[in-house]
């Protein structure tokens, strides 16, 4: 018996793009925001008791203190909370990568970050919090799976009752967020009163942690540590595109030290200076998954470009491996420096000379010198032959032999040159080109998102006693078709091989990354829809034409959907997982007392 849905329609069931006026107008960024605590705003969702350590671990795995021995070389000294694991493996990447190359001549504080891999077979620190907080973040500000995140802060200073002369030291914060900007203003608060005070000062600076809130999108957080208050909103999914939601001060906030317009935007204008008359090519070389190798002269400049470079395509995520900073003891040196295979789809950021001869073979190599000159005006540079780069002294530019398919967009240059002439602030360069990199990328992504939408099924096939319909597969032959007249020709001015740059693109990780979430997300979408029909049935008096095994049998089946529901956390209108768990109730009350205290038992987990 296949009982329609309550409407019948002959749209697809998509999602609307953006926001209208009156939602984006609802994320005040003058107020508390608190996002529904359950899927689909639905109560019962209640997180388990906080033990102690929870709320540290929802933001950060652990802190370290990397110093330098004279006899073993870059050693931990100090991992905090004292219970934190980390596998040796793990301790020795951290070790490399929180001292600048020799050859960097960081003298004082520097900060940079790196990214490496997690050892396997080990859980995440804190589930419960990142869970919730993925359900609402912005692709790029999803928690990592594979990877964690060092944020550090070096400090070289000359100190002659040490035996190298030098005294050096990092602090490092280890996390599984992306929240560079958040994280270095961390530091900068942190590293200066332990430099002083030593782990005491570690001690209470986790203990004001463990007593954040967590990292909920949507909200605006006023994070209190070591005498200073931070105040942030962590930005979501739903957000306009393009728009900051800028914190802004109320008068409450005398004790307000800092506020964060952003917890993880660098300077792109800044780290793209350099190079920026080749922007829009490095944009094409990110989307595609080129393999790119960024030398720099310091860590901080080259961790501060390759997320520049991940972050220009945003709000697509980078899906595949980025490191800002590589060194040659990485545990993946021999991995992406072979010359036995094509170099793996990875940006690398490095500052050792050795790189320049290791990593000849790589098709695209970026060279940045000194960041400082910003106010300068840039000379016009050409795309230099890779055979021309020898050493990392080189002069700055794009080594590669790759031909962009768009042609170039000359206005975007003129305007960022204008704004160098008329020596307009940093701050308006940065949002000029952030705005051009979205409009750019939307103008691609806006026809797959239309493409896919169609492939939704139709919500009148949505049959409550039936398995939810299936997504039509992609067909690169069809979604071709639909660009002549639905293409990004109609966003964007920029003419050229766009259906070159598609088919290439289609090939490449982050097409692959993109597509697998969107089609979780419309089965989310269309398991939600079943399940709402469902529960729009009369389920009791259905039960009434079947035997006493068929109603146990439903019984099960629905409670596996509520199951279901809440660990994939399905996109439900309000009150439907209430609704379920009273069809369940009603349908258990209808069977003998021996059955209803076995379906009342909990499963066995």
């Amino acid at each position: 018996m296949a009982l329609q849905g309550s409407e019948e329609m002959g749209e697809p069931v998509e999602e609307p793009e953006d926001l209208d006026d009156q939602d984006a107008a609802s994320i005040s960024p003058a107020e508390e925001i608190t996002m529904p605590p359950g899927p689909g705003g639905e109560e019962g969702s209640e997180q388990a008791p906080l033990l102690p350590w929870d709320r540290f671990s929802a933001w950060l795995h652990c802190i370290c203190v990397v110093g330098f021995d004279l006899e073993l070389g870059q050693a931990v000294e100090v991992i905090y909370p004292h219970h934190s694991k980390l596998s040796e493996k793990e301790k020795t990447s951290i070790c490399y990568l929180s001292f600048p190359d020799s050859n960097s001549g960081c003298l004082g504080d520097t900060q940079f970050c790196f990214r490496f891999r997690q050892g396997s077979n080990r859980k995440s620190s804190q589930g419960c919090f990142l869970e919730t907080a993925d359900r609402d973040a912005p692709p790029c500000l999803k928690r990592e799976q594979g990877h964690y995140y060092g944020y550090v802060y070096f400090r070289q200073v000359r100190d002659k009752s040490l035996k190298r002369g030098y005294f050096q030291k990092s602090l490092v914060l280890i996390s599984k967020l992306p929240y560079v900007t958040f994280f270095h203003c961390l530091l900068k608060i942190m590293a200066p009163e332990y430099f002083e005070k030593q782990e005491p000062c570690l001690e209470a600076a986790c203990n004001d942690m463990d007593r954040w809130p967590a990292p909920h999108p949507g909200r605006i957080l006023t994070l209190p540590i070591m005498g200073v208050v931070i105040k942030v909103r962590i930005p979501t999914c739903y957000d306009k595109p393009g728009t900051s939601q800028l914190v802004q001060s109320a008068q409450g906030d005398s004790l307000v030290s800092i506020v964060l317009p952003t917890i993880h935007e660098v300077d792109l204008f800044r780290c793209f200076h350099p190079v920026f008359f080749h922007i829009q090519m490095l944009w094409e070389l990110v989307l595609l998954g080129e393999a790119l190798v960024v030398m720099a002269p310091s860590p901080a400049e080259s961790s501060d470009t390759v997320l520049a470079l991940v972050s220009c395509i945003s709000p697509l995520r980078y899906c595949s491996d980025f490191r800002p900073y590589f060194t040659i003891h990485d545990s993946e040196f021999k991995e992406y420096t072979t010359r036995t295979q094509a170099p793996p789809s990875v940006i690398l950021g490095v500052t050792n000379p050795f790189f320049a001869k290791t990593l000849q073979h790589w098709p695209h190599i970026i060279r940045i010198g000194d960041m400082k000159q910003t106010g300068e005006p840039t000379k016009q540079m050409k795309v230099k032959k890779l055979k021309n780069l020898k050493t990392l002294d080189s002069k700055p530019g794009v080594y590669t032999a790759y031909k962009p398919y768009l042609s170039k967009d000359e206005e975007i240059i003129k305007q960022l040159q204008k704004g160098v002439q008329q020596k307009r602030p940093s701050a308006a360069q940065n949002a000029i080109l952030r705005r051009y990199f979205l409009e750019l990328t939307q103008s691609f992504i806006i026809p797959l998102e239309r493409y896919v939408a169609s492939l939704m099924p139709l919500q009148k096939s949505i049959c409550p006693w039936k398995s939810p319909p299936q997504l039509r597969p992609f067909n690169q032959q069809d979604f071709m078709k639909t660009l002549e007249k639905a293409g990004p020709q109609l966003t964007s001015r920029l003419k050229g091989d766009w259906i070159g740059l598609y088919r290439c693109f289609l090939k490449s990780p982050n097409f692959d990354g993109w597509f697998r979430s969107r089609r979780k997300e419309m089965t989310q979408k269309l398991e939600a829809l079943h399940l709402e029909a469902l529960c729009e049935e009369d389920l009791q008096q259905r039960i009434q034409k079947h035997t006493e095994v068929e109603a146990v049998d439903l019984v099960l089946k629905l409670k596996d959907k509520l199951t279901q529901a809440e660990r994939e956390q399905l996109p439900l209108q309000p009150g439907t997982l209430t609704k379920l768990r009273s069809h369940i109730e009603a349908l258990i009350r209808t069977l003998p007392e021996d059955l209803q205290g076995i379906l009342h038992k909990p499963p066995t987990p």
